[in-house]
């Protein structure tokens, strides 16, 4: 019998104050899917650097980002 075995190398980000271990080579998108975060009316800056909603997909994550995403609301 032949085990093989897969192991995920994480690194450490910290979202909105909070640290979570992801895998490496995560998306900006993966880690909404992976929160399970609605992307209706939110903003993502990485590292205080505004992230445009087009480039999610394809910003890689890096070990050490510091991640903020601001809801937006309604107000009157």
């Amino acid at each position: 019998m032949v085990i093989i075995q897969f192991f995920m190398t994480m690194i450490s980000i910290n979202l909105n104050n909070q640290v979570y271990q992801i895998a490496e080579k995560s998306t900006l998108s993966n880690l909404l899917q992976e929160i399970n975060q609605n992307i209706d009316g939110i903003a993502i800056a990485i590292n205080e650097a505004i992230v445009s909603k087009a480039n999610w997909s394809t910003t890689m994550l890096q070990n050490g980002d510091a991640i903020l995403i601001i809801q937006a609301t309604q107000g009157g």
